[in-house]
């Protein structure tokens, strides 16, 4: 079992990486809102995110192998996680006429818990997979 305080380490990690990552998108997000309609610059923000992600969650938060397996799955979180944060970005602007500009940070917030924990199954199950493709073709040499 895990000690609660390295749980709690890699939790505010998750944080402080996904507060850089949002960071990073919402810029994206909004110079391409100048160019295009909230939706296709969310998307493409979101996309450019997800390698972001990748990358500070495999290695400072998680600590997993990156690796080109545990790319190639990591987007099944954030394909997840985009239906439904598109999903829900639609109804607060559309509905609650929250602004254009607001609505990706509300739906980022709204995102975090479902989001570490899709994260923590993917990036484990890509880590173990790593670590025993590395300690098998150990044992073939």
């Amino acid at each position: 079992m895990i000690e609660p305080r390295f749980q709690t380490k890699r939790w505010l990690r998750f944080l402080v990486g996904g507060v850089a990552n949002t960071g990073f998108t919402y810029t994206v997000y909004l110079a391409l809102n100048t160019l295009m309609s909230y939706q296709v610059s969310y998307l493409i923000a979101y996309a450019l995110g997800i390698l972001f992600a990748y990358w500070v969650n495999s290695t400072l938060v998680f600590k997993v192998p990156m690796s080109w397996k545990g790319l190639l799955a990591y987007p099944i979180v954030y394909i997840v996680q985009y239906a439904a944060s598109a999903a829900l970005l639609a109804i607060i602007i559309e509905f609650a006429h929250v602004p254009e500009s607001l609505g990706p940070l509300i739906v980022t917030a709204a995102m975090v818990p479902i989001t570490y924990l899709m994260n923590k199954f993917v990036l484990r199950k890509a880590g173990a997979l790593v670590d025993k493709q590395r300690s098998d073709e150990s044992r073939t040499r």
